[in-house]
């Protein structure tokens, strides 16, 4: 089953239209998707505009891929559950945010090797054709690792001596 999200805060019906234009084309039938406060409703999927936080993580959890905009949250819980994701940045160009932080969260989660992303419409397509070449990134744990923590102990600790000079 693949797992669509969109996130909570906008719109994302550029992802859903795309999506839904795949499930059309390929008969696909296993896709859910939550889709937020979109205006729009995918005619070829099977959406809602929101889920309990209990369904929604059942729904991640058991799916097969997730399909998502490229928010942190939704590619940390990709990586915890072991779960191949697939991203489409939004684009404030495009009027589906206010800045351009998604692009930037999508090419360096590209690059580390932790999300597949598609930029656009017609690379989302390809890659929705080619589902098997979406593998999943390694698993992280649910807390930060031993270097973060010490990097922001390091950081407190010279604020902290800053403040009492």
């Amino acid at each position: 089953m693949i797992f669509v999200t969109v996130g909570s805060d906008l719109p994302f019906e550029r992802l859903l239209k795309t999506v839904d234009r795949w499930a059309a084309e390929t008969g696909c039938k296993e896709i859910f998707a939550q889709i937020g406060s979109s205006r729009w409703t995918p005619k070829h999927i099977d959406c809602l505009p929101f889920l309990p936080p209990s369904i929604f993580k059942e729904r991640f959890r058991t799916a097969d891929l997730i399909v998502a905009h490229a928010g942190m949250g939704t590619i940390l819980s990709a990586l915890f559950y072991e779960k191949p994701i697939l991203v489409m940045p939004r684009r404030a160009s495009l009027g589906e945010d206010r800045n351009e932080h998604q692009l930037a969260t999508a090419r360096r989660m590209q690059a580390l090797g932790k999300a597949h992303v598609a930029f656009d419409d017609a690379e989302m397509l390809s890659r929705l054709q080619n589902l098997n070449a979406l593998v999943t990134a390694p698993k992280i744990g649910p807390y930060a690792g031993e270097d973060l923590l010490n990097a922001l102990r390091e950081f407190i600790d010279c604020g902290q001596q800053k403040s009492a000079a």
